[in-house]
């Protein structure tokens, strides 16, 4: 497979779902682009293209199509510049950056300005690639040009514009809907100023309002007319523009229109242009809900860390920090960067990682991972992964690329607008054509009402956000519940998921033996575990560490073992405190001539449970029985249970033994159970269950990613191993099993949600185009305004987002207060420091 590179642009200029596809058609076109999604709700594009594309192409391209990218300026503070060489490595080292269109450097004020692309860079990046030429660098004062400031400001200029469009066009309202609701305000403008008077003032205060606030309409909407590609401001320009001319004409020259239809329509302009621009506002304030997942994620960042440099600990911004220093944290502050503990101890808050509120004991060599926080102890440890590669960038990665996909029930919709916009405006001309043939008088009058209300109620605003700002709002709140869409598509696919089988070890369980029972015969059971595990401290086998972990948590003193001697796939003997000590499997104590009987038919159904069985004899004399179990997980048996109450089926597929597989399955009450099979099996087994439906497929190790490739939707348990990770639709940022049920509830919920908006908005433009055509007229006498077609079309708008904004609140799964599954979880957990 080749290589691809992919670039993620913010773009302005876009206002509805034609202008999404226009967008992606100009891209797609750029020669060596692989595939080009555009997000409405986003404002933004992920491309997958050649490497030897180059980002000025791709921009280029959106410039042309008119929708260019989004771009900004930084200034830095650049230190270590001597010379006039120093400036040109610096500006070299910056305008390789990724996303940077250009970069100037001054000596004199040790300044860099950068102007480069949103949504491909960012200032913590641009000012790391000068530092990591040598040159350290650091944003100066505000920036003020992230994603986010910018959808500020653009909420701020609507509402200007709006308030401003609404003070010119209120008179115009008050006099000319005033005067027909009440025909005394009629007669005292025609009194006072006359009506000429008053017509000329509405096209003075209406021309403003077009002329100003109104403008953005026209500079975008008519270009794109003109180009044969008319879009949702196309429409709006036309609209208003026909109601503005026609009222010209009457106002200055009735004389060329028929007798009686000299009537002015500047109020239906001037309203449509304020209650669009209200809708766009609300639009925009409503999007920057939508990604407010995103914006919690940032601000899980620390700014700044305290780091050794030149033999003391200072405070450095975090884009200065680079793999390979020390860091020191105090208590109660965020950690900085993923790295390792070098020294000190302390509980570190990982909640925002693994949604377990426990804090988690970290000492020498523990990892730790930017964003969580310290607790009352302090931490020196190495930065091992800094800037994008750090956990929490990656995640935030992974939702901005998830919220830009496109699913493919969005492929109804793109193929519907591709004609939409042009079917709007013949279907306009032709509500005109019909009313001047059969309408009452005066026709041209009534033609013209309906032919704008056509244009304006028909707006695809709604079409366009009904499915990109349910997957920004769904995939933003799936990742506050630590579930990760690393496909965008997989959110759909999930849904629809009949069966979701899993790996046993370390999915369903922990994939860690410990040790579950423990049978002593005249001697204690703490007399016993201390001699076992005194000589189980000299192997290396997975169940000598059980056992280990099991005397420490009960907080025995162990004995030096001497004599150690290791029989392989038997057991293990030793002379302990002057004590022969053997340990092993039944068929080593027979050789040893050593009798199980009392213990061997307890000890057969512990193994029928699917249990291991070590017998344990202290100078020839049996002295215990004991149980080995990798414990399930304490989340399995609800996360069970939940999905079976979702009327879905369950498989478990693993290499271990069927008996072990069999025991575990009746245990948890799964469906189908598929055991010793290699990860080839797993992809067999897969295709056997797609038979009764599609298959999720929830696994961790790299034995998994063969079966998580090929399942419908893979789902990686975030604990397990990148190459598992990798191959997964779906990332569980824990290895909480309940983060299972989490993602099929957000994809349930986020699909119900796109089918609820689509409705809405196919079905609004169905039954009101025919409103809006005057379909009603013959039956009740009564017209749809432009105007309040204009409020309609806005208002349908809103109700798509504040619908998609409910996903915020789907609730959680929680592990309930269920008692440990059987005998197969520790008594006792060893603590972290002992593993």
């Amino acid at each position: 497979m080749l290589d691809q590179a992919k670039t993620h642009l913010q773009i302005t200029g876009l206002s509805c779902a034609g202008c999404v596809r226009r967008a992606e058609t100009a891209l797609a076109g750029v020669p060596g682009v692989i595939s080009a999604e555009v997000s409405f709700a986003s404002e933004s594009a992920q491309v997958q293209h050649d490497p030897a594309v180059r980002v000025e192409d791709l921009t280029k391209a959106l410039e042309t199509a008119g929708y260019p990218a989004a771009q900004a300026d930084v200034t830095l503070s650049v230190e270590g510049m001597s010379c006039a060489s120093c400036v040109g490595r610096v500006e070299k080292a910056l305008q390789a950056a990724p996303g940077v269109l250009s970069a100037t450097v001054n000596l004199a004020t040790e300044t860099a300005q950068v102007h480069y692309l949103l949504g491909q860079t960012g200032p913590a990046q641009i000012a790391r690639a000068a530092t990591e030429a040598g040159y350290a660098a650091r944003v100066k004062g505000d920036a003020g040009d992230s994603v986010d400031d910018r959808k500020a400001q653009e909420i701020q200029s609507l509402a200007r514009k709006t308030l401003l469009a609404a003070a010119l066009v209120l008179p115009v309202f008050i006099v000319e809907m005033g005067g027909h609701l009440f025909p005394a305000l009629h007669h005292f403008v025609a009194m006072s100023i006359g009506e000429q008077t008053s017509r000329i003032l509405q096209f003075l205060l209406i021309t403003a309002t077009l002329l100003g606030p109104g403008r953005l309409f026209y500079t975008r909407g008519l270009p794109a007319l003109f180009k044969g590609a008319p879009d949702m401001n196309s429409l709006v320009a036309l609209g208003t523009l026909a109601a503005y001319g026609y009222s010209t004409v009457a106002t200055f020259a009735p004389s060329l229109l028929p007798e009686g239809t000299a009537h002015v329509y500047f109020e239906a302009a001037g309203v449509i242009v304020v209650l669009i621009l209200v809708g766009r506002w609300m639009e925009a304030r409503a999007k920057g809900r939508t990604g407010e997942a995103i914006r919690k994620l940032l601000n899980l960042q620390a700014k700044t860390a305290r780091v050794e440099r030149g033999g003391e600990v200072i405070d450095l911004a975090i884009e200065e920090v680079v793999a390979g220093d020390i860091v020191h944290v105090r208590p109660g502050e965020k950690i900085a960067v993923d790295g390792r503990v070098i020294s000190g101890e302390s509980h570190v808050d990982e909640s925002m990682l693994t949604g377990e509120p426990i804090p988690v004991l970290k000492t020498r060599k523990a990892e730790v991972v930017g964003g969580t926080v310290n607790g009352a102890g302090a931490l020196t440890f190495r930065a091992e992964r800094v800037g994008r590669d750090t956990m929490l960038a990656q995640i935030i990665a992974m939702v901005e690329e998830a919220q830009g996909a496109k699913l493919p029930i969005q492929g109804l919709v793109d193929r519907i607008t591709a004609w939409f916009v042009p079917a709007v405006i013949a279907a306009s001309l032709l509500t005109v054509a019909v009313w001047l043939i059969f309408g009452p008088s005066p026709a041209l009058s009534l033609a013209l009402v309906a032919g704008v209300s056509v244009m304006i109620i028909a707006c695809p605003c709604a079409m366009g956000l009904a499915t990109p700002t349910s997957i920004m709002v769904g995939t933003g709140r799936a990742a506050e519940m630590g579930v990760l869409f690393r496909r965008g598509d997989a959110l759909q696919s999930l849904q629809a998921t009949q069966i979701v089988a899993f790996d046993k070890t370390g999915t369903l369980t922990e994939g860690r033996p410990e040790l579950a029972t423990i049978t002593p015969i005249g001697m204690t059971e703490k007399e016993v575990l201390r001699l076992v595990a005194s000589v189980e401290a000299k192997s290396e086998h997975p169940i000598a560490a059980a056992i280990l972990r099991a005397a420490k948590a009960r907080g025995l003193d162990l004995r030096e073992a001497e004599s150690f001697r290791s029989i392989t796939g038997h057991g293990a003997e030793a002379m302990v405190a002057g004590r022969k000590v053997q340990v092993g499997a039944a068929r080593y104590m027979g050789s040893e001539g050593i009798q199980i009987a009392p213990l061997a038919d307890e000890g057969e159904a512990l193994a029928r449970d699917g249990k291991t069985v070590l017998f344990a004899a202290v100078d020839g004399e049996l002295s215990a029985m004991l149980a080995v179990a990798d414990p399930i997980k304490r989340s399995t048996p609800t996360a069970l249970a939940v999905l079976r109450d979702m009327g879905l089926q369950t498989a478990m597929i693993t290499g271990d033994s069927p008996a072990t597989a069999e025991a575990i399955a009746r245990e948890l009450g799964i469906d189908h159970v598929v055991a010793g099979v290699l990860p080839e099996g797993k992809v067999t087994a897969l295709e056997r269950l797609r038979g009764r439906g599609p298959v999720a497929f929830v696994g961790d190790g790299i034995n998994d990613a063969p079966a998580l490739a090929a399942a419908d939707v893979g789902i990686a348990i975030g604990t397990g191993t990148d190459i598992a990770i990798e191959a997964a639709d779906v990332v569980l940022i824990s290895g909480d099993l309940l983060g299972v049920t989490n993602a099929l509830r957000i994809s349930q919920r986020t699909i119900a949600n796109i089918r609820q908006n689509l409705f809405w908005a196919f079905g609004y433009n169905v039954l009101l185009i025919p409103v809006a055509a005057g379909v009603l007229f013959p039956l009740t006498g009564m017209m749809l305004s432009p105007a309040l077609a204009a409020g309609a079309m806005a208002l349908s708008s809103v109700f798509v987002l504040s619908n998609a904004l409910r996903l915020r609140w789907v609730g959680e799964a929680h592990e309930g207060n269920e008692p440990p599954v059987g005998g197969t979880v520790a008594p006792t957990p060893a603590p972290a420091a002992a593993e």
